[in-house]
């Protein structure tokens, strides 16, 4: 290891003699204090600085109290201003149309809104209603998974509802229709087209509305709570209560002037009985999808116009029978999918076309024993249904059996119960 040199050395032997030097002055100074009186420590003033302000005014103090508060009320407002804006850019999104007419592409829920009127293209700038700009188109999943929202107006300019357009939306009760549209118009909440031979769509939870209606909205559950949905009222009420429940309140008669049940008119819906026209020539896709409380589909004919959608109808019908009409053309697909309530199933031989999945989950396996749709059948015998009717894939519903899943049978030639 080298060793340091003689200039280091004497560099260290310097340092250590100034510091020494240094603590020697510190320790025989003398020691310097303010001499400040207590009483006026807080208004000392140190040369270069300006005086602080101890019980004195500051100099126009009232003009500079009004300019903070000017600030802030122009910050609040802004802030107001751009939230607004915000808002109403999340909620509503537009697609302007050819015609001059807009598309509502989208309505966004910012969380509390219950019930929401579709007439006019809303001004981002000002949040007012453009009446230049109507809406005359709802488009696909312009509602969509919204668990919020109770109703909603459609106004007079809207020509087009798309039958996805309120899309898993549980808690809308009631779909109103402005009386001076042409071209749609609601039956208590329901829309169908003006001339009333297309049902459109019936509210997922009209059946809430409708217990409001007919005194039924003071049920409790078990524990004497009020019962805001009903899924579990046959595990607390009687047969008899429920029957009358069912027959009051799940019980739809569509109008005998209908020929078509829109797509995904009654999905999701909590309708027991569902009594078609013999009428009606087109079950489009998905329109009864996942009604899980549905038991029965009956068909009717009757003498005279019937509009009265409430059991009251049934007793002017001239017949009812069981399942699908007689003169039914096309099921669409998916069309009863997962209608696990439905024991029955009859297809006329007018059919000509059944969609994929038109029946899928309506059979299953229940403590080892097949319930729901256990057979499919149908009017026509094999030969003329194979030959006439085209049927997509899975169509029917399929089980479990043994290690496979297995279709169930079509009873062909069937007499309709």
């Amino acid at each position: 290891m080298k060793k340091g040199s003689k200039k280091e050395k004497d560099s260290t032997l310097s340092d250590d003699f100034l510091a020494q030097e240094a603590s020697e002055e510190l320790e025989t100074a003398p020691a310097y204090t303010l001499d400040i009186p207590d009483d006026e420590i807080w208004t000392y003033q140190i040369e270069g600085l300006q005086a602080p302000h101890i019980n004195k005014p500051f100099k126009n103090a009232v003009q500079k109290k009004i300019l903070v508060v000017l600030i802030l009320i122009a910050a609040i407002g802004m802030a107001l201003y751009f939230s607004f804006r915000a808002v109403h850019n999340d909620m509503y999104e537009y697609k302007a149309l050819e015609d001059g007419t807009y598309e509502l592409v989208k309505f966004t829920n910012p969380g509390n809104v219950k019930d929401v009127l579709i007439d006019y293209v809303v001004d981002l700038e000002t949040g007012e209603k453009d009446t230049s700009k109507p809406i005359s188109v709802i488009g696909e999943y312009a509602f969509n998974c919204d668990e919020v929202i109770n109703t909603i107006t459609f106004g007079k300019d809207v020509k087009s509802i798309d039958g996805k357009s309120i899309y898993s939306c549980w808690w809308i009760q009631n779909v109103w229709i402005d009386d001076e549209n042409p071209y749609y118009c609601d039956m208590d909440g329901v829309i169908y087209n003006k001339n009333l031979t297309e049902i459109v769509f019936y509210p997922t939870d009209h059946d809430k509305y409708l217990r409001a209606q007919l005194g039924y909205d003071n049920l409790v559950d078990d524990q004497g709570n009020p019962m805001e949905e009903l899924w579990g009222i046959t595990e607390i009420y009687d047969e008899a209560f429920l029957a009358e429940y069912n027959r009051q309140i799940r019980t739809y008669v569509v109008p005998s002037t209908v020929t078509k049940i829109g797509q995904l008119a009654f999905a999701y819906s909590n309708i027991t009985d569902l009594y078609l026209p013999e009428g009606v020539k087109t079950l489009e896709s998905m329109a009864v999808f996942k009604n899980t409380v549905l038991l029965n589909v009956f068909s009717y004919k009757s003498d005279a116009v019937i509009s009265d959608v409430t059991y009251k109808a049934v007793d002017s019908m001239s017949s009812v029978y069981n399942s699908l009409p007689e003169g039914l053309e096309y099921i669409g697909s998916d069309c009863f999918y997962y209608c696990r309530g439905l024991s029955y199933m009859y297809i006329p031989s007018s059919v000509t076309y059944i969609g994929h999945h038109a029946f899928w989950d309506t059979a299953y396996k229940e403590n080892g024993s097949l319930v729901g749709v256990t057979a499919i059948n149908a009017g026509a015998d094999e030969a003329e249904f194979s030959e006439k009717t085209q049927c997509g894939d899975e169509w029917r519903p399929k089980y479990d059996y043994m290690l496979f899943k297995k279709s169930v049978d079509v009873n062909y030639a069937a007499v309709r119960q």
